[in-house]
C-alpha cells in the first residue's frame, strides 16, 4: 500500500505504525510520530492501524528552548 510519511510517498506491506518505523529504519530511534494529525505514543504504534493513503509523520527531539 502506499502511505503519505513526512511529506513523500512511501510503499510498504506494515499493517500497523510499528511495524512501518521497522522497515523505514526507525524502530529503535527516540522519533514523536502522528497519524492523520493524532500524536500516537511508543506503546500504542502497535496497534495503530494504517491505511491506503494515509498520512503520518515523525521528528527527532531536539534540545534547546
Amino acid at each position: 500500500m502506499k502511505i503519505l510519511v513526512n511529506g513523500a510517498w512511501r510503499d510498504t506491506g506494515a499493517a500497523d505504525l510499528a511495524t512501518a518505523l521497522k522497515e523505514l529504519g526507525y524502530a529503535d530511534s527516540v522519533v514523536a510520530t502522528a497519524v492523520n494529525g493524532e500524536f500516537v505514543r511508543r506503546a500504542s504504534r502497535p496497534s495503530a492501524r494504517l491505511a491506503m493513503a494515509i498520512a503520518w509523520k515523525y521528528w527527532a527531539p531536539m534540545q534547546g528552548g
